[in-house]
């Protein structure tokens, strides 16, 4: 069944970018939240710059306080400014370089807007500046690329680390297991309302990939800091996997590798 977005809640409502592809799966969801009595709504990565996107979204979301990153990633955050300077806000970013003006973001923040509160937590690992927003009215996480609707997410090597990934992965699942986000609403594909399972299954995911690389190299042998091991590695552990797609688990074994490394493994 395909994902079209909707709405979600008593806040949420995702505008589904045109911009599917293997990578993006049905498309980069952009997230309009507006507390039910509000008169302003924040954006969560406006996504690319199509002209039929940035409307749906100005009619979705109305008068907007705010434009919020999870990550820089072009297919989040590529209309951010366009979009912000069309509406007349800011855009808050853990990375300066993709704010408008003064306002970052980061760990612990709380952005309030009218009865809407979104409490950020720093989950880096997909990219060093990746940030979730948990909606506590909602019990929900938006988690950007962190935890995807469907399948799992890259760690986009070098500025995506394992070691922070499984951190955040761990975070996360502290949060599901005290009920404070029961859902996510993620950056792609489907919302997911078992939280918990869904932290379950990546978590159990990652340690199986880490093994399956791990009993890689010493298949291979030879120089573990050759340039082509990775390639070799992705030939061997995602055998099963659509070779488009071999470029972006090149980054994910070249974390993995680096975790190992770093763990003395």
């Amino acid at each position: 069944m395909s994902w079209t977005g909707g709405r979600f809640g008593e806040v949420a409502e995702c505008v589904l970018a045109p911009n599917a592809n293997l990578m993006t799966l049905d498309g980069t969801n952009t997230w309009v939240l507006r507390a039910p009595d509000g008169n302003r709504s924040v954006v969560v990565d406006p996504g690319p710059s199509i002209e039929a996107h940035l409307a749906a979204i100005e009619q979705a979301a109305g008068p907007v306080a705010a434009v919020l990153l999870t990550h820089h990633h072009a297919d989040h955050s590529e209309a951010a400014r366009e979009f912000a300077e069309r509406v007349g806000c800011g855009v808050r970013a853990l990375d300066p370089a993709y704010r408008l003006g003064s306002e970052g973001l980061g760990e612990g923040d709380v952005v309030a807007v009218g009865d809407l509160e979104l409490h950020v937590v720093a989950t880096p690992g997909h990219t060093a500046d990746s940030l979730s927003f948990v909606v506590p009215s909602e019990r929900a996480v938006l988690t950007g690329d962190t935890v995807l609707g469907r399948g799992t997410t890259v760690v986009a090597h070098p500025d995506g680390q394992l070691g922070a990934y499984l951190g955040s992965l761990d975070r996360l699942h502290r949060l599901a297991e005290a009920h404070q986000i029961d859902t996510i609403w993620p950056g792609h594909g489907p919302v997911i309302e078992d939280a918990l399972g869904a932290l379950d299954f990546y978590i159990a995911h990652r340690a199986e990939r880490l093994a399956q690389v791990e009993a890689a190299v010493t298949t291979l042998g030879g120089d573990p800091a050759a340039d082509d091991l990775p390639r070799r590695v992705v030939e061997i552990v995602y055998a099963d996997v659509d070779p488009v797609l071999w470029g972006a688990a090149e980054l994910s074994v070249r974390a993995q590798l680096a975790h190992l490394a770093g763990s003395g493994r």
